[in-house]
């Protein structure tokens, strides 16, 4: 289950945010930007629908996680859960601002073609300065596959790597806007990380048995254990 969760984020987040915005939003552009969204209504409510659908998944990941990895380390795994939320709330403020774009779009009042274009700009900067908190749930979530010994140790060392990454991509895109090819390249691992996650989530599993034992003390599980 939370391989299915984790899986429909991907996608929905992938529609939402990668093919659907992209063909709506037009950068610097403001008349362009109210002309595509008076002219594709179904691409624009299906933009947020997606992103409803991804804040719901987002959510039940989150809580799935920390039932997964409850009884490796509590702390972390409410980590997880913590940080996965606000991600949720994140997304549901973004799409809150798509669906009154939409209403602007379709129904307008007052400067419509500016209005449209800042309530976008506000979505896509919710989840520019979100990044910090994707960086953040990734990196609990390795440190309780590495404790757990369930899954391979590289796959928590490239969640903590990617989580990092991805929260010093989230500065270094507003510290230096020019350098948005290095905020993409440290997010690399992250990428590899979590579709890792998602497929040894659906291919491999945890074990019943696994859920309800210790996590291993073994020589090479070198990471402490929570206080």
């Amino acid at each position: 289950m939370t391989g299915l969760f984790y899986l429909g984020m991907a996608i929905t987040g992938v529609l939402g945010f990668l093919v659907i915005r992209p063909r709506l939003f037009a950068a610097d552009d403001p008349s362009a930007t109210l002309a595509h969204l008076v002219g594709n209504g179904s691409l624009v409510r299906a933009g947020v629908v997606l992103e409803m659908l991804m804040v719901l998944t987002q959510a039940l990941t989150a809580m799935w996680f920390y039932r997964l990895f409850r009884t490796v380390d509590a702390f972390a795994a409410g980590g997880i859960a913590a940080f996965g939320l606000v991600n949720a709330v994140i997304g549901l403020g973004s799409a809150a601002f798509l669906a009154t774009a939409a209403e602007i779009a379709f129904g307008p009042v007052g400067d419509a073609p500016t209005t449209v274009y800042l309530l976008y700009l506000v979505s896509g900067n919710l989840w520019g300065v979100g990044a910090m908190f994707f960086g953040l749930w990734l990196i609990p979530m390795g440190l309780c596959v590495l404790r757990s010994g369930w899954m391979p140790r590289p796959l928590g060392w490239a969640l903590i790597g990617g989580g990092a990454g991805y929260l010093l991509g989230a500065f270094i895109v507003y510290l230096a806007p020019e350098a948005q090819v290095v905020a993409e390249l440290v997010a690399i691992p992250a990428h590899v990380g979590e579709f890792w996650m998602v497929g040894y989530l659906l291919v491999r599993g945890v074990h019943r048995r696994a859920l309800q034992e210790a996590p291993r003390d073994d020589a090479h599980m070198a990471l402490p254990a929570a206080t």
